[in-house]
């Protein structure tokens, strides 16, 4: 079986933009489940639906694959499975190390879809020298001494970082170095790489802030309205509070530019 290191997918040099990228997971995630439950075709508007999209988008995402299903028949899902599979480089194998083995590295390490969808956890590595040779998820915890050599042993060219903000870089620093080019980032801070690196990041607290704003404009009040109000009926200036946590305006207005972490 080919590793990572022997193989990138076709996306970029066929020239699929990086929007349709990001909704093949989902287009098949969703033939996945149709997949197991043994449907054989699917329609354009069922797969959107199913995928969250609409059908439209879908077909003209599905047109950069070479495929346009079946006037009146639709798509043969297990086709379709794998030819996003193969697409996404997911009918290979996928070593990747878990920098960072604490409550979240453990958890990613404990994780059971990652075999299913392509990837092997060639190593989880920690810097703590109390936890090098412990097992977690049946594999025993590395020290970040050996980084480089479990990289280069093992053909790895993608890592997750689950370390602290503070040790991030320079753990990202020591993954490119050794050869790693493509990163999922889960510490809540920006890394920087060189050109032909890839870099994705997950922040959990980002996600929530987003949905506590959806949750306040829900309930009907806009961040400093009820400020507003009172300050037009009584003539007085608007609060400072109005203005943000620190009484600086942000860029577009009045809401801080930057929420706490």
């Amino acid at each position: 079986m080919a590793t990572g290191r022997t193989h990138r997918p076709a996306t970029r040099s066929r020239g699929i933009p990086e929007a349709t990228v990001a909704r093949l997971p989902l287009y098949l995630r969703a033939l996945t489940a149709l997949s197991e439950r043994s449907v054989p075709t699917v329609s354009s508007e069922e797969l959107a639906t199913a995928a969250g999209v609409n059908s439209a988008k879908l077909r003209k995402d599905f047109s950069y694959l070479g495929s346009y299903g079946t006037r009146g028949v639709g798509y043969d899902v297990e086709y379709l499975v794998y030819q996003i599979s193969r697409e996404l480089g997911l009918t290979q194998d996928w070593p990747v190390v878990i920098v960072g083995i604490g409550n979240l590295g453990a958890a990613l390490a404990n994780y059971g879809g990652f075999a299913s969808r392509g990837f092997r956890v060639a190593a989880l590595i920690d810097a703590d020298p109390a936890m090098a040779g412990k097992p977690v998820a049946g594999l025993p915890v590395r020290h970040t001494d050996e980084l480089e050599s479990i990289i280069s042993d093992n053909g790895v060219s993608i890592g997750v970082i689950a370390t602290p903000a503070g040790a991030a870089q320079q753990v990202c620093d020591r993954l490119v170095a050794a050869g790693v080019t493509s990163i999922l980032n889960f510490a809540p801070t920006v890394l920087a790489v060189p050109d032909g690196v890839d870099v994705r990041k997950v922040d959990l607290s980002i996600e929530l802030q987003i949905l506590a704003f959806h949750e306040q404009r829900k309930a009907g009040e806009e961040p400093g309205q009820a400020a507003r109000t009172t300050a037009s009926r009584s003539g007085s200036p608007r609060p400072a509070a109005a203005a943000g946590r620190d009484g600086r305006k942000g860029p577009d207005g009045d809401v801080p530019a930057v929420m706490p972490a």
